[in-house]
């Protein structure tokens, strides 16, 4: 017999990952709770299996619960969670990116073995990425006991889990911030910079795409280090102090930016000059 699944929280993650485990990861979907018996319909419809549970009072023991809330509703779901459900023997998990699976200790004192999967993509369209699941990286850290269930069951959907320091969890999640939102900050500040020297803007775009481009292919393809290019690659420092002082005067902002970045990239340098 297949193993039960509840799903408490039901956004776009939460309905991907139901649709995915009750269809291919070898889940029967008993229940889905939300704030309202309408968006839980919605996420059944969407996942085609389960029923709708309008209070935690109304869950049914199941193997596994999938706690698909927000960040700040984590922990007083998973307390509502364990005062309400037999969680024994049970496997409880979150899917945040930030948060690790110690925040789910109601649910260990209660008995469950706990768990976190952060799969690393965008849900902006729930229906595509169900579609084509397959090669998404989940971030996974918990109790082994809980991700020798969960990890085959991941893999079953064509996830790809990749094992994380629970300590280091805030940590994990900033790294998307870096190569996604503070990526985008320093192009704007780039496309910027040519307007401000008249460049119009969609010729700035021209501009630095093929700078971007290469300068990230060369660093998926080599290393960051051996892709660092530029003044402080070749010491030439006195070029970065008038680009600095240019900068400054041009706007304030971006020259405090462009100086927090000569020193992380000088260390890059000395780690290129190394090897």
């Amino acid at each position: 017999m297949p193993a039960t699944l509840n799903l408490i929280g039901a956004g776009h993650v939460g309905r991907v990952l139901g649709r995915l485990l009750a269809g291919q990861g070898g889940f029967e979907l008993r229940q889905v709770l939300t704030r309202s018996a309408a968006s839980a319909q919605q996420a059944v419809d969407f996942i085609g299996a389960g029923s709708v549970a309008s209070a935690c009072e109304q869950l049914q023991p199941a193997a596994v619960h999938l706690l698909a809330v927000g960040d700040d509703q984590i922990v007083p779901a998973c307390e509502a969670l364990a005062r309400t459900v037999q969680l024994q023997g049970s496997i409880v998990f979150h899917c945040s990116g930030a948060l690790a699976s110690d925040r789910l200790q109601a649910a260990r004192d209660a008995g469950a073995l706990v768990a976190s999967v952060h799969p690393i993509r965008s849900f902006a369209d729930p229906a595509a990425v169900a579609a084509h699941f397959s090669g998404t990286f989940c971030g996974i850290e918990g109790d082994e006991a809980a991700l020798a269930v969960l990890t085959p069951a991941l893999e079953a959907i064509g996830a790809r889990p990749v094992r994380i320091e629970a300590a280091a969890k805030t940590v994990y999640h900033s790294a998307a911030v870096f190569a996604s939102n503070y990526l985008v900050t320093v192009l704007d500040a780039a496309l910027r910079a040519y307007q401000a020297a008249g460049i119009p803007e969609a010729v700035a775009r021209e501009l630095a795409q093929p700078l971007a481009s290469e300068s990230m292919a060369n660093v998926f393809r080599l290393g960051a280090a051996a892709a660092l290019s530029g003044p402080i690659a070749r010491g030439d420092l006195a070029t970065v102090a008038r680009q600095q002082q240019a900068v400054d005067a041009w706007d304030e902002e971006t020259g405090a930016l462009y100086r927090a970045l000569v020193a992380p990239t000088m260390d890059l340098a000395r780690r290129k000059h190394q090897k």
